[in-house]
């Protein structure tokens, strides 16, 4: 298997906009060295030079620390950084093109927010789930809400790991225990806390506790 289940547990999505006193890589590693589990770059905004030279470091990064590193969307860029993995939407690339741009090896994930999504992703090559969003969001405002119901429906629907996403936070994680879900993707959860490496200390924990429920 492409993508281990262990790697889902605490999985960081960058925000470029909670930048402040560290760099983006600054608060990636301090991120990683509190425990996250999976690094997914998300540059909806910047230029493709300058994604690609941040892609490139990011990965190094990341390598350095044996943590999987995940393009979102960008299937070019995930090829020409040499990224463990790319993320696709519903609305962007097919999980089979994918497969056939970036062969055998690369770790692709596909966002979902129903059974049948699902289902379809996994025939189609898709080696892990994002679903969501289980919370209110502001993150990602064309989020579609997926209920416990439905996501619980998706975990047992696949074999493939599933991670949610969503406004997940350690106020509300725990509600999350007894989904089936194999882990958690945080956006602001991570990059807004004050101590990053010490939050992510405490998420692990509690995504840890999660899912032994």
């Amino acid at each position: 298997m492409r993508c281990k289940k262990e790697n889902m547990l605490l999985y960081a999505v960058t925000d470029r906009s909670w930048v402040g006193e560290q760099t983006l890589l600054a608060q990636v590693e301090s991120a990683i060295r509190g425990g996250v589990t999976c690094v997914q770059l998300r540059e909806k905004d910047l230029g493709e030079k300058s994604f690609l030279e941040e892609a490139i470091s990011m990965k190094r990064l990341c390598q350095d620390y044996d943590v999987p590193f995940i393009i979102n969307d960008n299937v070019e860029i995930a090829i020409k950084c040499g990224a463990d993995g790319v993320h696709v939407g519903q609305k962007d690339m097919e999980a089979g093109k994918v497969r056939e741009l970036v062969g055998e090896d690369m770790i692709i994930g596909v966002s979902a927010q129903s059974v049948k999504q699902a289902v379809l992703a996994e025939k189609a090559g898709a080696d892990y789930l994002g679903v969501g969003a289980v919370f209110p969001t502001t993150t990602k405002l064309d989020a579609a809400d997926v209920d416990f119901d439905t996501l619980k429906d998706i975990c047992n629907a696949v074999t493939i790991p599933v991670v949610a996403i969503g406004g997940i936070n350690r106020d509300n994680m725990l509600k999350l225990s007894r989904t089936g879900v194999d882990g958690v993707a945080l956006v602001s959860a991570i990059f807004s806390a004050d101590d990053i490496e010490s939050e992510c200390t405490f998420l692990r924990r509690l995504s840890q506790e999660m899912i032994s429920k």
